[in-house]
């Protein structure tokens, strides 16, 4: 029976993993800040045959309570055997680059918050000298776009620390997987103006985090065609890229 800590629980992409493991009885710890949307989600994986659902309510901002958080989380749980950090927010790049706090907001929620929670469950981890930490990042983190840059600079900084973090935490037994998905048919998502044929629903993203987890990838671009085309992208010599409206 797995031992399942979600952060960022209410996510559509979270939810979808969630229900994978819920049918096979697993135990999970769930983190979000809407507390209706939490008891909703814990009430749908037990529904689904999940052994035990704990919640917790928590801005992840509030980075000073992140480690109560996770002794919680180890103490219901007694190990964590998963954690998904999938919580996060689609900034509106025009507001950020209008004003200096609604950027630094921004970057906290995609970035700052990822990595304080980051740095308080490696610790815990490295511990139990088991597990893995699945982090659900975007391909936006691989080259910055003007269309919005703020969101891929936090992703970025977020991938950047998974791979030093995942060095590290080799040593003890434990796993970092950083998983990129493309365009995802999600509530943060709609209305965007989207190719169609790039969107894909979130229970398609959660199984390549499940088969991420599975046979220990360190890095996933999900779906795979993401792969090639973020490095068709990065290949573009910076003269041509700057003067691109993507």
């Amino acid at each position: 029976m797995k031992k399942i800590l979600i952060v960022g629980a209410t996510s559509a992409m979270a939810r979808a993993y969630a229900r994978i493991w819920a049918e096979k009885q697993a135990s999970f710890f769930l983190v979000a800040r809407d507390e209706v949307k939490l008891q909703q989600t814990a009430d749908d994986l037990t529904a689904r045959g999940a052994s035990s659902v704990f919640t917790h309510v928590l801005d992840m901002t509030s980075v000073s309570e992140h480690g109560a958080m996770v002794d919680r989380a180890f103490e219901k749980l007694s190990a964590i055997e998963i954690a998904l950090v999938a919580h996060g927010t689609l900034p509106d790049q025009a507001a950020c680059q209008a004003s200096t706090s609604e950027a630094l907001n921004e970057f906290a929620v995609n970035g700052t918050s990822t990595i304080a929670l980051l740095t308080e469950l490696a610790n815990k981890f490295e511990q139990q000298h088991f597990g893995t930490i699945a982090v659900i990042t975007s391909v936006a983190g691989d080259r910055g776009r003007p269309s919005n840059y703020l969101y891929g600079a936090a992703k970025a900084a977020v991938s950047t620390f998974c791979e030093g973090l995942r060095a590290r935490l080799f040593k003890a037994g434990v796993h970092v997987v950083d998983i990129k998905p493309g365009f995802v048919d999600t509530p943060m998502t709609h209305g965007l103006d989207l190719p169609k044929a790039l969107v894909v629903p979130p229970e398609t993203i959660a199984g390549y985090i499940d088969n991420a987890i599975n046979k220990k990838k360190n890095v996933v671009y999900a779906p795979w065609f993401w792969f090639w085309i973020m490095l068709i992208i990065r290949s573009v010599p910076q003269f041509i890229f700057k003067k691109l409206s993507i």
